[in-house]
């Protein structure tokens, strides 16, 4: 692939975050990784305010639903009902297997909902397929311009 691929993950557990660069990093997926490590700072993020001004829009959001400060259905919903956000693909990457937590994520307009695998080998191999999809397989708007407002 020829251009950078922007990723941006919400997640409050560092340790989760150091399972995904190294699954990134094992599975050849993904440019460049961003994190907000809450709602407040992904939406912060996402709509170009503060130290995030100049932050590049991702072309993949990779959000856990158990975030502090503002949940991340809250921040699902923002992004789906933004118009300038609304197109980028959100997939929530949880531990959560609840078929409620399911069914409020596609509602949502969750792009895909994917249950954190505990097993390092398996979770390597759940990135590596997310990967191959959405940033191979997949075609999203604005993918091959640049798509911030």
């Amino acid at each position: 692939m020829g251009e950078r691929m922007e990723l941006l993950l919400v997640e409050d557990n560092p340790a989760d975050v150091r399972l995904m660069r190294e699954a990134l990093r094992e599975s050849g997926v993904g440019d460049s990784l961003r994190i907000a490590a809450d709602g407040v700072e992904a939406m912060a993020y996402l709509r170009h305010e503060g130290r995030h001004a100049d932050a590049p829009l991702p072309h993949l959001i990779l959000l856990d639903l158990n975030l502090p400060r503002k949940s991340g259905y809250e921040v699902l919903a923002e992004i789906k009902n933004d118009p300038s956000l609304k197109l980028i693909p959100v997939v929530i990457l949880t531990t959560s297997a609840s078929p409620e937590d399911i069914r409020r994520s596609y509602e949502l307009h969750a792009n895909c909902y994917i249950t954190k695998p505990v097993d390092l080998d398996r979770f390597i191999g759940a990135v590596k397929t997310l990967g191959d999809l959405w940033l191979n397989v997949a075609r999203l708007p604005g993918r091959f311009i640049d798509n911030r407002a």
